[in-house]
């Protein structure tokens, strides 16, 4: 397996974790007992993965200034 190809499967997994904690924080949020140090941590997991997410892809798909 490629740098591509193990690039690509590294994002799928990054980008499917981001889905799911966005789906759980949805769920914590509308329940009436509310742990705020959790969900300030989910948080904190879901934008790392969102930069690691763009680094990936900017390696995947470099950014040409024409």
């Amino acid at each position: 397996m490629d740098d591509t190809n193990k690039l690509v499967e590294i994002l799928k997994n990054f980008e499917q974790e981001h889905r799911d904690l966005d789906q759980i924080l949805i769920e914590l949020q509308e329940k009436t007992t509310v742990d705020l140090l959790q969900i300030q941590r989910l948080k904190k997991r879901k934008l790392s993965l969102k930069d690691k997410i763009i680094e990936i892809r900017n390696k995947l798909e470099p950014d040409i200034i024409a």
